[in-house]
């Protein structure tokens, strides 16, 4: 898959690096030519100069074929400007930004786009909401037969029960996190958009559940 991230920094670059070494195909953008030295010489992706949010720097470095933006510059504003076009602009359904100021957060998530402050940043975090189906768990017991992960939900579902999503999918939701604080659901907690669901479930079912979870609902049966 074809990843585009904005910010060559400690943050961009790590991602990068993990990225490519997973397989994938990454191109980062940066407006210092110089911080593309980050990658190192191993680095086999592209390495595009420019603003992150402009239009051509983003078709450049492929922002047509991506499966995944990540904004990761030192400015909240220039992130979520870049998040916002990736998605409205070029239909880049997997977007997230990473913001100094956790005030922000609640105001990006009603814009529907995930944000992981710099105070609780890892490496994880960024890449679990950039990979699909469960590639890097939350947590994993130690015999490796139960994990809990952060899975993708389809729009399709907003305004249905999260009793519901456990049903249809088979998966267990531990805790929602809504306008970036956690919540325990209960049985008329409903499903809401910018909501992430951290799910628990069988290792070797959670491709399943997220399948499930990631494509619309099926009709009721007459």
């Amino acid at each position: 898959m074809h990843f585009v991230i904005m910010g060559c920094g400690r943050v961009g670059s790590t991602l990068a690096i993990s990225l490519e070494r997973q397989g994938h195909d990454v191109a980062v953008v940066d407006q210092e030519e110089s911080a593309f030295r980050r990658l190192g010489s191993g680095f086999e992706g592209r390495r595009v100069t420019g603003v992150g949010f402009d239009r051509d720097t983003l078709i450049d470095a492929g922002i047509q074929q991506a499966y995944a933006f990540a904004a990761v510059s030192s400015g909240d504003n220039s992130n979520i400007l870049a998040a916002r076009v990736a998605r409205e602009t070029f239909g880049v359904e997997h977007v997230v930004a990473r913001i100094y100021d956790p005030g922000r957060a609640e105001v990006y998530q009603r814009l529907g786009i995930p944000t992981v402050a710099t105070v609780k940043w890892t490496a994880d975090q960024m890449l679990r909401r950039l990979l699909p189906q469960g590639h890097v768990p939350e947590f994993t017991d130690p015999s490796g037969k139960v994990v809990l992960a952060e899975v993708p939900v389809n729009g399709a579902w907003v305004g249905r029960r999260i009793t519901d999503l456990e049903d249809a999918s088979g998966g267990r939701v531990a805790f929602l996190t809504r306008l970036g604080s956690g919540m325990l659901p209960g049985p008329d907690t409903v499903y809401q958009e910018g909501d992430l669901l951290h799910v628990a479930t069988l290792a070797d079912e959670l491709p399943q559940v997220e399948r499930v979870l990631d494509s619309a609902p099926q009709p009721a049966e007459a």
